[in-house]
């Protein structure tokens, strides 16, 4: 008997130390395990067709290319809304950006999310060290921390800086600006500074000089590159030189579209400018996690907020880019507003691949880092990506909706419109105008041939969905 105790002791303690050695290995199941740290890199009205690795032949951006390469890249990826406040309230939400039934806008301020219900205390509460720097555009800068972040620069209420040239809230040129000034940068800034270079210097500074006990979650939201199109000089006179030489053939400047123009040309050299120091700047912040010897444990997840700015209205205004040969632009639900570069790299733990099947919507960040910090779901209409990530998944027939009836046909030539994905198919009901069109994203991902007459019983069907997933706000 004394034996047969004996070994079912032995068997219990093999039992628990067999339980312990799993743990450890999973990462999220015990806290024991060294969790990874997060950089994420969210750009301003960035077209998905300024990267080069994309097809731009004006702008270059070799470190985002390289980024790409080594991440699960998306090529149905998208923003939630066409426009700024919107997108980054559904991104940091989880949510899509409809609250008591309106679209939150300019001047919007982040009510309070209930703790079980906010994506970056629960993050925290798993360990993480929480910053934030750059465009919050959602209220104050107290909003940031009441939100759950433990350090801010440079976020605020402003939507844009003021200037990109130092001192970055004065005005360059005529006129006055109504534009809210950006805390925090002309303190740090000198005489000859460029903001996107203090801002990555700022970052940089923060990762170096962070609590080496415990992960970060670091959010690099830039200004860049939205307006004011201001750069450096030098920067300028290349890409000046560069589009002059080259041949844009029978490509229009400018073709119609709802109330004003889209842009069809590339041809910005002070854009360009602006782009292509974006990414020069990307590539020293991502230079130092291989430095600091962190680049195998940090997730990196680089977006933008929605399309480029290519698109005019009543008043003709300087247009930044162009997303052709996709449709329309920043502030549309045709392909150019909403379609973003979304790529996501985890050096040792995600293969890196083009996954061009998944609908995948800026909603589902944040879900899909609480799952992999903390095992934590919350119920939200975004979801988590990671078993697409680890290729277990795929999202190929998700449903996903927009609504925009913020529009703006002075500004950007857009009017009030709804829209649904289906699959391949997706449906654009302009519900002022009771205009509907339907397209075939996957045969015709240029939103060239509407199908509408030739689909009327589908039509219908995705129309009565878009309707009653409205009804629900």
């Amino acid at each position: 008997m004394k034996r047969l105790q004996l070994h079912i002791g032995y068997l219990l303690i093999l039992m628990v130390l067999c339980n312990c050695k799993t743990k450890a290995i999973d990462a999220k199941s015990s806290t024991s395990v060294e969790k990874p740290n997060i950089l994420i890199i969210h750009v301003d009205d960035l077209g998905y067709h300024d990267l080069s690795m994309n097809g731009s032949q004006i702008y270059q951006t070799p470190n985002i290319d390289a980024l790409g390469k080594e991440s699960v890249v998306f090529t149905n990826a998208y923003a939630n809304y066409p426009r700024c406040v919107p997108s980054r309230f559904a991104m940091m939400t989880g949510n899509y950006p409809i609250q008591n039934g309106s679209v939150p806008d300019d001047g919007f301020k982040m009510n309070s999310v209930r703790d079980d219900q906010n994506f970056i205390k629960n993050i925290k509460n798993s360990g993480y060290q929480t910053a934030y720097f750059g465009k919050w555009h959602l209220g104050n800068k107290n909003s940031l921390q009441q939100f759950g972040f433990d350090y801010s620069f440079a976020a605020g209420h402003a939507g844009s800086p003021i200037s990109f040239l130092y001192p970055f809230n004065e005005k360059k040129g005529k006129g006055k600006t109504k534009k809210k000034p950006i805390t925090d940068v002309d303190e740090v800034g000198k005489k000859g500074d460029y903001l996107t270079d203090v801002m990555t210097n700022q970052i940089i500074d923060y990762i170096q000089k962070a609590d080496k006990s415990k992960p970060f979650l670091a959010m690099f939201s830039l200004y860049a590159v939205h307006q004011p199109l201001e750069a450096k000089k030098a920067d300028i006179q290349r890409n000046r030189k560069e589009i002059k030489a080259f041949n844009f053939g029978n490509q229009p400047e400018y073709i119609s579209e709802g109330t004003g123009r889209t842009k069809m040309r590339q041809d910005h050299p002070t854009y360009a400018a602006m782009v292509e120091n974006m990414d020069e700047n990307i590539g020293k912040l991502l230079k130092v996690l291989k430095d600091l010897n962190i680049d195998d444990n940090t997730i990196v997840i680089f977006s933008s907020d929605h399309g480029g700015l290519s698109n005019d209205g009543t008043k003709k205004r300087q247009l930044a880019t162009s997303n052709y040969p996709l449709r329309a632009g920043k502030g549309w639900l045709y392909e150019g507003g909403i379609k973003i570069p979304l790529f996501i790299k985890w050096k040792g733990k995600l293969k890196p691949i083009t996954e061009k099947k998944s609908l995948i919507m800026l909603m589902d960040i944040f879900p899909t880092l609480l799952d992999i910090t903390a095992n934590q779901s919350i119920n939200t209409a975004g979801k988590s990506i990671l078993p697409i990530l680890e290729n277990k998944e795929s999202w190929s027939n998700r449903t996903v909706f927009w609504h925009s009836e913020k529009a703006r046909p002075v500004n950007t030539g857009d009017t009030k419109s709804s829209a649904i994905r289906k699959g391949n198919y997706k449906l654009i009901h302009w519900f002022k105008e009771n205009r509907i069109e339907l397209y075939d994203i996957e045969k015709d991902p240029y939103e060239r041939n509407n199908i509408a007459t030739q689909k009327p019983a589908f039509t219908k069907m995705l129309l009565d969905e878009l309707n009653q997933w409205k009804a629900t706000f």
